[in-house]
């Protein structure tokens, strides 16, 4: 599949596998998959909000009416990739996830970013910018059924599905979701394609080395969690750029420059162009708390006000 072919909705990649995908793959614009086997399928991620994982539901129905859903596989816990499990606990689809990923699946953080959105001033104003399109009212976290450590094999109607945990990455329980038959791995958060990834977990030495897993993997096709359908050079760019901010922002602690300096004063050179630079903000943090554990550690409200101000959002310059 052509990367140019990135539109809204369900896309055959062949063999039995699916992905449903949300252009422009920004803040909550996630991407999910579908794994046929015989007389089953398996889904990988819901989405945003209880809208959008309808549209997706409606919209795989022709494939899940042959191939009855029977398992969904949380790639981690974040919202946009677990807030529409409600909808697939009703048609007693069984949910499995680690168990790093389960523990942070709560009501409470649910309904803590269900807040953000409502707060005002500049902090609320940027959230409504960036959620806007989605209805984050009313969601019930709702977490696995089953729990897996390190690897686990499922078997989807005759064929091998393998879950690999390589979090803390991205977030503390990322796993990746591997069709060996099909060559072809659904990345989930793992993978970036055309945005700026965020290191919320890390160390981002740890991320790196679950994308060198990617590279060496015998695969063709990678459904990343945010962007279009790639292949193994978009992962070798995204970790060009986890390496680069990595390396600018150990340089910028031995020189003892505090974490707010250092943001300042990292060009990220042809890394600029990608949306959401302001993450910068965040993986730099990440760096600096890996090597020092005494840095302080500011809720995601106060990072979110610090990647707003990044990118230039009115009222924060």
């Amino acid at each position: 599949m052509s990367t140019t072919d990135y539109r809204r909705g369900l896309h055959d990649l062949g063999q039995g596998c699916h992905a449903w995908l949300q252009p422009d793959g920004s803040w909550g614009w996630s991407n999910a998959g579908l794994i046929t086997g015989s007389g089953t399928s398996l889904l990988v991620d819901t989405l945003f909000d209880l809208k959008l994982t309808r549209e997706m539901l409606d919209g795989i129905a022709p494939v899940v009416d042959e191939f009855p859903l029977r398992t969904l596989v949380n790639t981690h816990h974040d919202p946009d990739h677990t807030f529409g499990n409600e909808l697939l606990a009703a048609r007693d689809v069984e949910i499995v996830a680690t168990a790093a990923a389960a523990e942070l699946m709560t009501q409470e953080a649910a309904d803590a970013i269900t807040a953000v959105k409502r707060l005002d001033g500049t902090l609320g104003e940027f959230a409504r910018h960036i959620f806007g399109p989605f209805d984050l009212e009313g969601i019930t976290m709702t977490g696995p059924d089953r729990t897996f450590s390190g690897q686990e094999s499922l078997d989807v109607g005759g064929r091998e599905v393998r879950l690999i945990q390589v979090g803390p990455a991205h977030t503390p329980g990322d796993a990746l979701v591997h069709v060996p038959d099909a060559r072809l791995l659904y990345a989930g958060d793992v993978v970036f394609v055309g945005g700026t990834p965020i290191a919320w977990a890390g160390p981002i030495e740890r991320w790196v080395a679950a994308l060198d897993l990617v590279l060496d993997m015998d695969v063709d096709t990678i459904v990343p969690g945010h962007g279009p359908v790639s292949g193994k050079p978009e992962v070798a760019e995204m970790r060009e750029y986890l390496v680069f901010v990595e390396a600018e922002a150990r340089k910028r602690y031995e020189d003892g420059l505090g974490v707010d300096e250092a943001v300042a004063s990292i060009d990220l050179g042809r890394f600029a162009e990608l949306p959401e630079s302001g993450r910068l903000a965040q993986n730099v943090l990440n760096t600096y708390q890996h090597i020092d554990p005494t840095v302080a550690r500011p809720d995601r409200l106060t990072v979110f006000t610090k990647i707003a101000a990044l990118e230039g959002f009115p009222g924060t310059l």
